[in-house]
């Protein structure tokens, strides 16, 4: 394949790649959506200091 070629057609390819894979990933988040995200994360920080709790009583240098 000639440079010239190659030089001109990789960078249009490139770009549409990537416009095809932002507009196939990208999905509209609904309020329920985003509640279920948020109560996800505030139960799995909750998990994460019961268990820093827990190391805390347990720890015999403390």
């Amino acid at each position: 394949m000639d440079w010239g070629l190659a030089t001109i057609l990789g960078p249009i390819l490139l770009v549409g790649v990537i416009a095809w894979a932002l507009l196939r990933n990208k999905k509209d988040t609904s309020a329920a959506d985003l509640r279920h995200t948020e109560r996800a994360t505030e139960e799995l920080y909750d998990r994460a200091d019961a268990e820093d709790a827990e190391d805390a009583r347990n720890d015999p240098l403390a």
